[in-house]
């Protein structure tokens, strides 16, 4: 291996080793560890420091890094104290997830370290949408994100690397190219030569750095640094190097040739720099045996107070408090001047007043800005706001997702329209996997608004019809806001705005221009989780929300004489229980209107807590109505038949009448 040094001046090649030597160190007492069953996982980096300690020293301390599994030299890199390591891998209150998660799976403002989820390619998107803050706030900060060679066939990966391109986003992405996912070689993952070649694709500049050589991964990205402050972009830099250990410890390396183990071993990056600095004078015997000495001291000392440490008690109110980031409601009263309008254009007036509110509010999706959305209802927005802030997008819906995430790590607010509803399947990883969790693990930012327009009666067919709020209710961590009225939408999408929390928020096409109502002019909220009464009775309560509010509002119409409360619920996470428990009581009977299908559907879990909760005051099983069990067809007749609207009175006068 050669080592060149170029304009390197003796301290900093002694800070690099320091820099080496401290994660090569804190590897070895955790192999030793593991051993002993004191800690449950590791990922060893041994072989691999020079990429994470090269990348850290280039970096400021307020750029962010996103790691991975085997890069401890980018948290020792940054200081943080060893005895809050140990704490998080002992699962300890004093780590970073307070025992909800192990190894490296979190994140740190603190430190600017955004960590990793087990499903990998999302936190390239998320480099992205930090990397995109940075470029607004014009404030020349590079972001390094990191993966590995396995993890760059999935999608998100080049979905990450096109926005990143098309968008010029100063992200450096660090792709480690160890030889094997896992167990399995290279040349079973990807047919090109080099990763470096996927750039190629994406118009991206791409590097191969050997990186068990500190010093050119030093320089070569030290220089790099430079221009891209200078010439803002994403660059692709791949590292040769190779995993001396086993994917974690207990998988063992029995796949790995035992000749190329050999190859690999005399290319360790630690002993060979050790040995460069040592035959050039500038690492004396002494000094190393000092360094190692006082490395190894903290790491006793650190893991002493770490074991000290109480075991994690688990409190019920500690869990579920952590869920949602706590925010506490302010509400903006309406003024008296309204405005009849649709149910489309009080979105867009609330976009609108968002957007003047907030300096930091982007929105991005697919066709948003000069052709105003597949809707319309960003139409003029460019010219108001600009294209910064108003942001087309490539049809890549996770890594867009996820770059919501970043903006907002970075102190931004993101809203992500999805041009159908239907089309959130493929950026749903994200949104359960790292908006939903992101709080309850690390306390971490997730300020994005999704927007869904969605359901049927537009004879649009399976992909375009379909109402799946259900998928995202039963996340923990996730606000589902879905309202009926031009009103409400505009106050409920304002409070979600506002909300630090990652919200769905759900809007019927078939509403958009088919509902008006008075709408206050200026900018007012609704707070989320508070249903709307909007008829009362006392036969029986009807519990819909969207489309179905207006369909029952019609059966009601058709039969003046029943006598019911009609609950549009409005949010169906947090969901409104006292106003549903109240109504089921004073009635005694309950049926749960809904478009979507029956079976695993939002009205499952409200007839089962009204089972549970008002069972005394029942005089009639709690009913379900909705949309047959099946995919929504396009032809008229058959989605006229999977609807429940030609179910729905007959239903409810034979729950009159049980």
């Amino acid at each position: 291996m050669t080592f060149d040094r170029k304009n390197l001046t003796n301290d900093q090649l002694l800070d690099l080793y320091k820099r080496l030597v401290k994660p090569r160190l804190i590897e070895e007492k955790m192999l030793i560890l593991i051993r002993q069953g004191k800690v449950s996982k590791w990922f060893s980096g041994i072989g691999q420091e020079a990429i994470s300690v090269g990348v850290t020293a280039v970096l400021d301390t307020d750029e962010y890094i996103l790691p991975m599994h085997r890069n401890l030299g980018v948290f020792t890199g940054r200081d943080i104290p060893l005895h809050r390591l140990f704490s998080q891998w002992q699962g300890k209150a004093n780590g970073f997830t307070k025992g909800r998660d192990r190894s490296f799976h979190f994140g740190t403002q603190q430190y600017k370290i955004i960590g990793m989820i087990s499903h990998l390619g999302p936190q390239l998107g998320v480099a992205d949408g930090i990397a995109l803050a940075n470029k607004l706030q014009q404030n020349g900060k590079i972001t390094a994100v990191f993966t590995g060679e396995g993890a760059t066939s999935e999608g998100d990966f080049h979905e990450a690397l096109n926005i990143a391109a098309v968008w010029e986003l100063p992200v450096m992405f660090i792709i480690e190219n160890n030889g094997y996912g896992l167990s399995t070689p290279t040349d079973e993952q990807f047919r090109c030569e080099n990763i470096a070649d996927k750039g190629i694709g994406y118009g991206m500049e791409s590097h191969i750095i050997d990186g068990n050589n500190i010093l050119e991964v030093y320089t070569k990205l030290s220089e790099l640094k430079a221009s891209m402050i200078v010439n803002p972009r994403p660059v692709l830099l791949e590292f040769k190097t190779f995993r001396m250990r086993g994917h974690e410890e207990a998988s063992g390396t029995k796949y790995v040739p035992s000749a190329l183990m050999e190859v690999w071993a005399a290319k360790d990056p630690v002993e060979n720099y050790r040995k460069f600095l040592s035959d050039n004078g500038i690492l004396s015997e002494d000094f190393d045996t000092t360094l190692r000495s006082e490395i190894k001291a903290e790491i006793d000392e650190s893991l002493a107070l770490a074991n000290a440490e109480p075991e994690i008690e688990a409190t019920y109110e500690e869990e579920l408090n952590d869920v949602y980031k706590s925010f506490q409601y302010q509400e903006v009263k309406p003024s008296d001047e309204v405005k009849n309008i649709r149910f489309i254009d009080a979105i867009s007036s609330s976009l609108r007043q968002s957007m003047e509110r907030y300096e930091n509010l982007v929105i991005m999706g697919q066709d948003i800005a000069e052709y105003g959305g597949a809707f319309k209802i960003t139409d003029g927005f460019v010219e108001q706001f600009g294209k910064e802030r108003v942001r087309n997008t490539p049809i890549c819906e996770s890594a867009v997702v996820s770059a919501g995430m970043g903006l907002s790590i970075n102190g931004y607010k993101a809203i992500v329209e999805m041009q159908f509803a239907d089309f959130v399947s493929t950026g749903f990883n994200p949104i359960v996997n790292l908006l939903a969790k992101t709080h309850y693990r690390w306390q971490g930012k997730a300020d994005v608004v999704v927007r869904m327009p969605c359901g049927g009666g537009t004879q649009a067919g399976p992909f375009h019809s379909q109402t799946n709020e259900a998928w995202f209710t039963k996340t923990p961590g996730l606000k589902v806001v879905y309202p009926a009225f031009p009103f409400d939408v505009k106050g409920l999408l304002n409070e979600s705005i506002n909300d630090p929390n990652p919200v769905l928020f759900f809007e019927h096409k078939q509403l958009y221009r088919s509902v008006y109502q008075d709408v206050p002019t200026d900018y007012y909220t609704i707070p989320l989780g508070k249903a709307a009464l909007l008829k009362e009775g006392n036969q029986v309560t009807i519990i819909a929300f969207g489309a179905a509010v207006h369909w029952a509002l019609e059966t009601l119409d058709k039969n003046p004489n029943i006598s019911a409360d009609l609950l549009d619920l409005r949010t169906l996470q947090p969901l409104d229980t006292e106003a549903i428990y109240a109504s089921v009581r004073k009635t005694g009977r309950a049926i749960i209107y809904q478009e979507d299908s029956l079976f695993g559907g939002i009205a499952s879990d409200i007839s089962a807590l009204l089972m549970e909760n008002c069972f005394n005051f029942l005089d009639a099983p709690v009913k379900r109505v909705a949309s047959l069990d099946s995919p929504i067809p396009f032809t008229k007749a058959l989605e006229d038949q999977y609807f429940p609207k030609g179910r729905f009175e007959k239903e409810l006068l034979q729950l009159l009448d049980y």
